[in-house]
């Protein structure tokens, strides 16, 4: 190699047909703690990305009316699906694995666990709870495709059942030993597939089955805060270094470069960001900047682990490029009213970063190398199968499951409720009083 990369990088390559492609270290006989506590800081750093990282930056970007209306409705979300994860989405999507498809029920209610977790340096808790921040941030993650116009009760419910019916399933077929890593050899470092391509596209696909906001296109739907956008941001991204970093699973030179990756795409998208801004709309603005960055975040993370920083600022520059284009694309050419760009950023940013993997990874180019019987070729190949099937597996799940849910909550509050806003009418609440 011409650059070498830490040890544990290249043996996620190694491991990857048949474990998580999350890093994977070498058995041993007893937990390390700078692993467990390493993990344990990066749990809730994750845990921080979603609240109230999210909810700040979701906040800020809708009006005021509904704005406690975004953050209970991820709150909801988040605390469900913890629930759900405990009882039964931990053991399929990590439990033992049989055909590949899903995981089998030896891990339920974490129960029948062994101290470690195999092949890793964590007890069985430990990764679960890792796991599990993951697992609540993803479906939150679609909130923001619905603002201002989805009834509560059809978002708990419906994020409930998507947890188990796509990103479980998933996540399994990925990182938990299944078909799509041990038959073709999908790689994902940190969730751009499992977590970004399943999110983006039941995001896309909910937008179009819900319906636009009252006035979009052409009433200015503009955000309420700014400021609470931006500072939301702000705790996305040092989040998202327990997001990325902590997806080496030990605390190692993986989880150090996968940070500096991180980072340094993260900087690169938003600072484009806004030179585009300012370039095409005359100033630059600080929900670009903030949009910036997170979709460089969004299109590193898949390859956080595998390539150099130099490819991590190809990462954000291509990630900015794409994402831009793609919120004009999806609001001015289809007029699907993804009201906060969830599909565009997060989904077209993981799959863009998903698809680079396969180029920038090699040894040429600064990144870990393939592993033995791969090459350029065979692993865009794998990254295309997995983006292509996971999306399609979302699209025709989340219709499915939004559609099941509406024979009892309507997706949709009705249009007084729309307009006084979803603060009073679903919450009985104001975000805020100033008389």
């Amino acid at each position: 190699m011409s650059r070498k990369l830490p040890v544990a990088a290249a043996t996620m390559l190694a491991l990857a047909a048949t474990t998580p492609a999350q890093a994977q270290a070498s058995a041993v006989a007893t937990a390390d703690s700078g692993d467990v506590a390493w993990i344990l800081v990066s749990s809730a750093l994750v845990l921080m990305m979603a609240m109230p990282g999210l909810t700040l930056f979701y906040g800020g970007l809708v009006r005021a009316k509904s704005f406690l209306a975004v953050l209970v409705q991820v709150g909801a979300i988040a605390a469900a699906a913890s629930i759900l994860w405990i009882v039964v989405g931990y053991t399929m999507a990590f439990g033992n694995v049989g055909i590949g498809w899903i995981g089998d029920g030896n891990a339920m209610m974490l129960t029948g666990n062994g101290d470690l977790r195999e092949g890793l340096t964590l007890p069985e808790p430990v990764f679960a709870l890792f796991q599990m921040c993951f697992a609540l941030i993803t479906p939150a993650l679609m909130a923001g495709a619905w603002v201002d116009r989805a009834r509560f009760g059809w978002v708990v419910a419906f994020c409930a059942l998507w947890g188990l019916v796509v990103y479980a399933p998933v996540a399994h077929w990925i990182w938990g030993g299944g078909w799509m890593a041990s038959g073709f050899g999908t790689l994902d470092f940190a969730g751009g597939i499992v977590v970004h391509t399943t999110a983006g596209i039941s995001a896309l696909v909910v937008a179009i089955l819900i319906g636009k906001r009252s006035g979009f296109p052409k009433t200015p739907l503009l955000p309420h805060s700014p400021a609470l956008t931006m500072a939301g941001a702000a705790l996305l991204w040092v989040g998202w270094f327990g997001f990325n970093g902590g997806s080496a699973l030990a605390a190692n030179g993986s989880a150090a470069l996968a940070i500096i990756n991180t980072h340094i795409a993260a900087s690169a998208a938003a600072l484009l960001w806004i030179a585009l801004e300012n370039r095409l709309v005359g100033k630059p603005t600080s929900v670009g900047f903030a949009t910036g960055a997170i979709a460089g975040l969004a299109t590193v993370t898949p390859a956080a682990g595998f390539i150099g920083p130099g490819a991590a600022i190809v990462f954000g520059l291509v990630g900015t490029s794409i994402c831009y284009a793609a919120i004009q694309f999806v609001k001015q050419k289809w007029q699907i009213d993804d009201s906060l760009d969830v599909f565009a950023v997060h989904g077209v940013g993981g799959m863009t970063g998903s698809l680079m993997l396969a180029v920038f990874m090699a040894d040429a180019l600064g990144g870990a190398g393939y592993a033995p019987a791969m090459d350029m070729g065979r692993q865009l190949l794998a990254q295309v199968v997995g983006v292509g099937v996971v999306a399609a597996w979302s699209a025709v799940a989340t219709v499915i499951l939004a559609k099941l849910v509406a024979l009892v909550w309507p997706m949709r509050v009705d249009h007084e409720a729309e307009t006084i806003g979803l603060d009073i009418t679903s919450h009985g609440e104001r975000a805020w009083e100033f008389d």
